[in-house]
């Protein structure tokens, strides 16, 4: 199956001396799969999700399905972000966040409400829709991120350390609920985590990194 390809993808961040996050790095991603990237701080985890999402420069190739998408900008990949705050609007409902991708897509407000509706059902919040950011637990906040990356139907959906600001319990049972989540929508997704335990949990593979590089 068709999927997501790096071939060499490198990247440098400039300075005096230049640093080199990402060496020559290639790998697959069938899609509905999903990948884990595991690795201790700095060794170039969240710089490789960067590259793949557009918001670094990359060298080497990044392809969907065949496809060059080096030089397409980000909001043109149709990959999903998940960061590890959750970066919530708090000005928005959660009904707010979750439709954001849909309002920027110009989506029907009758898909809109029904789209919205049935990921808040999927990620174990329904009736949420009216509450505010600041009144939802760590735990809830991280579910609606992930509902807001899924509402625009993402081709692949991009993790960063999305667990590592709960606690260990929450974590451990959040873990097994977004990878259930993940593939009851069929989402090709690549997790970034330093905590292997987690990875194993989260994933169907697990890959990790070390200086910039996949270890063998």
């Amino acid at each position: 199956m068709s999927g997501l390809e790096l071939s060499d993808v490198s990247v440098t961040y400039p300075g005096r001396p230049p640093v080199t996050a990402v060496r020559d790095v290639s790998m697959t991603v069938e899609r509905g799969e999903i990948v884990a990237l595991v690795g201790p701080s700095g060794c170039g985890k969240s710089s490789l999700l960067a590259a793949i999402a557009g918001v670094v420069e990359c060298t080497g190739r990044v392809a969907w399905d065949g496809h060059d998408v080096s030089a397409t900008p980000v909001h043109l990949r149709s990959f999903g972000l998940v960061f590890q705050d959750g970066a919530l609007f708090p000005h928005r409902t959660v009904a707010g966040n979750v439709s954001f991708g849909l309002e920027m897509a110009h989506a029907q407000r009758e898909e809109r409400v029904a789209r919205v509706a049935e990921l808040l059902e999927l990620v174990r919040l329904p009736g949420y829709g009216a509450r505010r950011i600041n009144e939802l637990s760590g735990g809830e906040r991280q579910r609606v991120a992930l509902a807001r990356s899924l509402a625009p139907h993402p081709r692949l959906l991009l993790l960063d350390e999305p667990l590592s600001s709960l606690d260990e319990e929450l974590r451990e049972a959040l873990a097994a609920e977004v990878r259930d989540i993940l593939l009851a929508t069929g989402t090709t997704a690549i997790v970034v985590t330093h905590d292997r335990s987690e990875a194993v949990a989260m994933s169907s593979r697990v890959l990790e990194m070390r200086d910039g590089r996949l270890v063998p």
